[in-house]
């Protein structure tokens, strides 16, 4: 099964050495991670090890000046469509001296016989632009700067995501509900994390499946954090439904990825959702009228409750998507019991809930 799932993955991502022999993508350095934390190690969007797609990787910042570090400029792409990106703070691997550049100044060589991350069509940086034409000369591919290379990244994006779904949907998804079924503790709280790769550091970290190989652990997270995370959803009537596309109307960020924070003010018919009740409660300050409904999600059932009942508790250690929250129970008690192990420093019914209280949480 072992070497069945490294046959698999290895195929999955991209590594085989057809044509390029003499290259690897993983890091022959020590690598230059940017991001925080136990889940600095993978790509916040797919999830990947960095350090074995490093010479594809790129960094950027988003809000309060947050790093974040992708496997390869697909994966930026994806995370532009969520934050507000400068990419003048974007930066790259330089293939050859293996350290982070800016990618403004970076030549990229476009097509090469190495195989893309994430992507049919391979793109590596490069300082400086003899070496870049030194490796075109030996692996092929024309020589771009960095904007071009982001644009065929975005051009590329849909065909993309496609090939790289339908390899997940074929091979990892299965393999990794069989590690999961197999080896792993069953009440695993997926919606306890807002990112694919604090996922994978905790299933690591924590010893929830025992010893995984690089390869398993990627399967697993996958199955995890795209099947599972939302199968549980999909099949209850007594959770908040967000489409795909349903981005929150405050901070641009696609809601369905956060349903554990979910929130949703209905106008009749029609609806906005919102990753988080500080979001919710900015938009309802200043469109009150014609509310026909309001839901929350419940922090510990997860479950839709009326948002103009639940009690909020603010000030506490646990942070949403969008930072310090205002958190939703269904009562009192509960309220309470997660304000004493969370620090919380004030509960509020929805009546108490003021414009200040909320802005105040951006502070």
């Amino acid at each position: 099964m072992k070497f069945a799932l490294m046959f698999i993955i290895t195929l999955f991502l991209s590594l085989s050495n057809l044509g390029a022999e003499d290259f690897t993508k993983t890091a022959t350095v020590k690598p230059e991670l940017v991001q925080k934390g136990a889940q600095k190690d993978w790509c916040p969007v797919c999830g990947m090890k960095l350090g074995m797609f490093y010479k594809t990787s790129h960094a950027s910042k988003i809000q309060n000046n947050k790093d974040r570090q992708y496997c390869s400029i697909r994966c930026l792409v994806v995370d532009m469509q969520e934050y507000d990106i400068n990419l003048d703070d974007v930066k790259v691997v330089d293939v050859k001296s293996q350290k982070l550049i800016d990618a403004s100044s970076a030549f990229y060589v476009v097509g090469s016989d190495v195989p893309g991350t994430m992507t049919k069509v391979s793109k590596l940086a490069f300082a400086d632009k003899k070496a870049a034409e030194d490796f075109s000369d030996e692996h092929g591919g024309k020589i771009v700067d960095f904007k071009t290379a982001l644009k065929m990244a975005q051009d590329s994006l849909s065909s993309d995501i496609a090939m790289v779904q339908n390899k997940k949907e074929k091979k990892m998804y299965p393999m990794g509900k069989k590690i999961f079924e197999k080896k792993c503790k069953q009440d695993i709280d997926i919606n306890a994390y807002l990112e694919i790769n604090e996922l994978k550091a905790a299933i690591k970290e924590q010893n929830f499946c025992g010893e995984l190989k690089e390869p398993e652990l990627q399967a697993l997270s996958l199955y995890l954090w795209e099947v599972k995370r939302f199968g549980d959803v999909k099949n209850s009537n007594e959770y908040i439904k967000v489409s795909k596309d349903e981005k929150c109307p405050i901070c641009g960020m696609f809601v369905y990825k956060y349903p554990k924070w979910a929130a949703q003010i209905f106008y009749g018919e029609k609806h906005y959702s919102f990753d988080g009740v500080k979001d919710m409660m900015k938009y309802y300050f200043d469109h009150k009228e014609n509310i026909s409904k309001m839901l929350v999600s419940d922090y510990y059932s997860q479950k839709a409750i009326d948002a103009s009942k639940a009690y909020y508790v603010i000030g506490s250690d646990v942070y949403g998507p969008m930072g310090h929250e205002l958190i939703p129970f269904k009562n009192e008690s509960e309220a309470k019991t997660f304000s004493m192990d969370h620090k919380g420093t004030k509960i509020l019914k929805f009546e108490e809930i003021t414009s200040e209280e909320v802005y105040k949480l951006d502070e």
